[in-house]
């Protein structure tokens, strides 16, 4: 399968597997690339504190936890930190944190 269609069954994906997110309200997507080679796209609705995550082929929910800087997000054995200020990490399936780095779309 090319690159293309596996980012846009991942967000099909995605979409559908968060129906229980609130379905009014802004929203935001971005997909990740982590030095380990994961990839993972993020969603984020304005109305909603919760990360919808597409990893590894599966939908993930992560509520938001407390954090001195940034923001983390944890949940079904996903840990998702954005800090202020360092490369955002995410820690999966007993491998360890990983830096990552979010993948600039190309103009359509």
């Amino acid at each position: 399968m090319g690159r293309h269609k596996a980012i846009v069954l991942a967000i099909t994906m995605l979409a559908g597997g968060i129906c229980s997110a609130p379905q009014a309200g802004a929203q935001t997507f971005r997909t990740y690339r982590c030095a380990d080679g994961t990839q993972f796209i993020v969603g984020f609705y304005d109305d909603d504190k919760r990360a919808f995550l597409q990893i590894d082929g599966e939908p993930v929910t992560l509520a938001k936890r407390l954090s001195v800087s940034g923001a983390r997000y944890s949940g079904a054995g996903v840990t998702l930190r954005i800090p202020k200020a360092g490369p955002t990490t995410v820690k999966h399936l007993r491998r360890p944190v990983t830096a990552c780095a979010v993948v600039e779309r190309p103009a359509i």
